[in-house]
């Protein structure tokens, strides 16, 4: 084999392959029309929780949202 075997461009690029479909996913958001855009968006949406652990035992969860930045 060659040295110069294809590659994804997106490696080429040296992206990784979740940096690259996320802003596929972004741009495919924004070229939406509404109603349809603003409910992806609203899919875009992450809601996780944050436990501390002191001594093995979880102290009380906090929940987070964070959305994607644009």
């Amino acid at each position: 084999m060659s040295s110069g075997a294809a590659v994804p461009f997106w490696r080429a690029a040296g992206m990784t392959y979740i940096s690259y479909s996320n802003i596929c996913a972004n741009l495919l958001r924004n070229c939406l029309k509404e109603p349809f855009k603003s409910e992806a968006l609203a899919r875009e949406k992450v809601h996780f929780s944050v436990s501390k652990w002191v001594d093995g035992k979880p102290q009380k969860p906090t929940v987070r949202s964070d959305t994607p930045e644009a």
